[in-house]
């Protein structure tokens, strides 16, 4: 008898618990927003974003020539640091690279000290709308060393204000 008390006990606790949320739900007019058309949504746009592309076709051994642009996505004049990034000719490890089993590459590059806050220099601008971008060969700082299909992820939006969100995939052949 003392089980079946305690079990009412505690559903009706719950029940009025479930029952007090749809009432302060009813009360605020908060109500389901999935179905809001794609012109009613607001969608946050990243205002400095890059993107990572391969140029020619890389082979083993070889130059493994790649592309970082940068676009500045507002209306206003943005800036971003070029530190962890290719337009400071690799002095540290911006990128994750790993084989398509997951195994990481290791980065065999310069890893340069920093001060902060990075000072005015290190910054660059980019006008309303424009991109830039910077060329450099993943084989001078990546241990490459098997042929085969590759992600490339740049990992530094936190230091610079870029973001990228696409990883790359790329095969290097023989």
């Amino acid at each position: 008898m003392k089980k079946i008390s305690l079990i009412i006990a505690v559903c009706s606790i719950l029940f009025s618990a479930c029952n007090s949320f749809k009432s302060k739900e009813k009360a605020t007019g908060a109500q389901d927003t999935t179905l809001v058309s794609e012109g009613k949504a607001e969608k946050k746009i990243d205002p400095v974003t890059g993107k990572l592309s391969v140029i020619g076709e890389p082979k083993l051994g070889g130059p493994i020539n790649m592309r970082f642009s940068v676009y500045n996505n507002t209306d206003t004049v943005a800036k971003f640091c070029i530190w962890h990034t290719p337009f400071e000719k690799l002095m540290s490890k911006y990128l994750d690279v790993a084989l398509e089993d997951y195994t990481p590459i290791d980065y065999k590059g310069a890893m340069a000290k920093r001060i902060m806050p990075p000072p005015a220099d290190s910054y660059k601008k980019l006008n309303a709308g424009d991109s830039t971008s910077a060329d450099f060969n993943l084989a001078d700082a990546y241990a490459i060393t098997k042929a085969g299909n590759y992600t490339i992820k740049y990992n530094s939006a936190t230091v610079s204000g870029i973001v990228v969100t696409d990883s790359l995939k790329i095969y290097i052949g023989n």
